[in-house]
């Protein structure tokens, strides 16, 4: 690798990608709490309201394993600075929107800097000391779940202080920053992956997990038995099935299925499916749950603002527990960072289902969901760049993240048809709902802490680019950076 002495410092890299990250983060989730205001707003329905958010998750599946491949190819700062440029370009639309389809089109054009979190693990990967590039890697993961945490946290003073619009004005003014940082401070990628875009690889990647998404997203509406779900779900297997039979044979993979055999892959990928069922739908569930009238025997009858700061004990504490992911990965290892923290969040999902009766409960019980999601997350992301090689850590961290949207989309959609079960008259849902609801996110967070048992064991040093000889891909060369230990 390129000596860094003659380059940028990583510590200015760093801040730079921390405040794209960040700002990424937090436009996925600060529209959740106040889609009934935009709603009202744009004058459309409940049903047609839900685009918003299902526009953008759908981009950002398609966008992020496309744009982390990029990256590898042609430089990963030149596509974190288009990633962000368009990014901000949706940000100014959505802001400007006065119809629902401006604000669907915004909301795609968003999700195309999906590819914000691949390309910064693999500009981190690239440019810090190896000592450093673990924390990073964790830290980096931590900022994208506390992002979201905060962005629910600060909706509601946002919207009741100046107006809707202001949860895109403001991520436009400090994307564009990022950008401009970007582009002059954070130095070119001197690692590049030959080869070219495979456009009917992409196109059937999309396709698939288009009709899966909107399947997923819809459901809600449509009914899992309706005509609509089944045959996109039919649709959505037998184009995926395609799409892996095309992927393994391309001479220039979108995904390389080699890669994605590699045990710490296909392990981190399952954690990531299970804990984004998890994650994604307790911040979408959680605010509603909350803000239920006090009159339903269950809820607080708390305000947007109310609901979110009940939250920020989450993002408070998954940042903490991204400060100090380096050092207990280097005295742990990140499998049984995996291991704990997948357990702490199913405790947190177990006592929002079954301990709810007062805010001190509910402020301990998110505590406890940002302790866990926070070694998860960081843990997860460095268990990915240290199985792969340094031309991979794009397209792998990229799926890493989209299979983390996929499972949030699967998580948000099952939890509101077990919501819904049994819903009153006025349509209210009953407490049951929640509490099972509440229940199989805890079950899916106990399943991944069984998924990562699978994970091979590395230490310290290790996380940041070793992999077990056993579990690389065949006839690939495996070397071991001096002073590194398998656990």
């Amino acid at each position: 690798m390129t000596s860094v002495h003659n380059r940028t410092h990583h510590q200015v890299t760093y801040a730079v990608l921390a405040v794209a990250v960040a700002a990424f983060a937090m436009l996925q989730s600060m529209v959740v709490p106040v889609l009934p205001t935009i709603q009202s707003e744009l004058g459309t329905s409940q049903a047609n309201v839900t685009w918003v958010l299902t526009a953008y998750l759908l981009s950002a599946s398609i966008f992020t394993p496309i744009v982390g491949r990029l990256g590898d190819m042609y430089g990963k700062k030149r596509m974190l600075v288009i990633a962000l440029a368009a990014l901000a370009t949706g940000s100014l639309l959505a802001a400007l929107a006065s119809a629902l389809p401006v604000m669907i089109v915004a909301r795609v054009v968003q999700g195309i800097a999906g590819g914000t979190l691949p390309l910064s693990f693999g500009i981190i990967r690239d440019e810090f000391p190896r000592a450093k590039v673990s924390g990073a890697i964790g830290l980096t993961a931590a900022l994208l779940s506390v992002g979201s945490g905060f962005g629910i946290v600060l909706a509601g003073s946002i919207v009741d202080v100046l107006s809707y619009h202001w949860l895109f004005w403001i991520p436009l003014i400090i994307t564009s920053l990022a950008g401009v940082a970007a582009w002059a401070l954070i130095p070119e990628s001197p690692i590049r992956t030959r080869g070219r875009i495979n456009w009917l690889t992409a196109v059937l990647l999309s396709s698939w997990l288009v009709a899966l998404l909107l399947a997923v997203s819809q459901s809600g509406s449509w009914g899992w038995g309706s005509t609509k779900v089944i045959s996109l779900l039919v649709a959505a297997t037998a184009v995926a099935g395609v799409w892996i039979i095309v992927e393994a044979r391309s001479a220039n993979p979108l995904i390389d299925m080699t890669m994605m055999r590699i045990r710490g892959v296909w392990a981190a990928n399952l954690i990531a499916l299970l804990m984004g069922f998890g994650i994604f739908a307790s911040f979408g569930f959680i605010p509603q749950f909350l803000q239920s009238p006090t009159s339903s025997g269950y809820g607080f009858g708390a305000t947007v603002t109310e609901s979110g700061l009940m939250l920020l004990p989450n993002a408070v504490a998954m940042f903490a527990v991204g400060l100090f992911s380096s050092s207990l990965a280097a005295r742990l290892g990140s499998k049984k960072l995996l291991v704990i923290g997948s357990l702490t969040a199913a405790a947190s999902h177990f006592m929002m289902a079954f301990v709810h009766s007062s805010e001190m409960e509910i402020y301990l019980a998110t505590g406890v969901s940002g302790i866990g999601f926070g070694l998860v997350f960081s843990a997860m992301a460095n268990v990915v760049v240290a199985s792969v090689t340094p031309q991979q850590t794009g397209v792998a961290s990229g799926m890493n993240a989209n299979i983390r949207t996929i499972g949030g989309s699967f998580g948000a959609a099952c939890m509101a048809s077990v919501v819904a079960i049994g819903a009153s008259p006025t349509g209210l849902p009953v407490e049951s709902g929640y509490t099972y609801g509440f229940a199989m996110l805890g079950g899916a967070a106990v399943l991944a802490a069984v998924a990562a048992l699978f994970v091979p064991a590395v230490k310290g040093a290790a996380d940041t680019g070793l992999i077990h000889a056993a579990d690389a891909p065949h006839n690939e060369l495996v070397v071991a950076p001096r002073g590194n230990s398998v656990d």
